[in-house]
């Protein structure tokens, strides 16, 4: 059984996942960190979980209104 988390509780674990991509890139971009290249596509994977819960959390929350 899924586990149903609230908009605001994703909303939040999407923007610590953001700003460790955003922290990450800018590591490999500006100081050439190989393996902070690496942390920034795991945490875009980890992005990508996140979205459809967050879309779905969304969606019954309109419902609600």
């Amino acid at each position: 059984m899924e586990e149903t988390r609230s908009t605001e509780e994703l909303f939040g674990q999407l923007q610590e996942v953001w700003d460790q991509f955003d922290s990450n890139h800018k590591l490999f971009v500006e100081k050439g960190n190989k393996s902070a290249a690496s942390r920034a596509r795991k945490a875009l994977g980890e992005f990508k979980k996140l979205v459809t819960p967050y879309r779905k959390s969304s969606i019954e929350d309109v419902k609600k209104l």
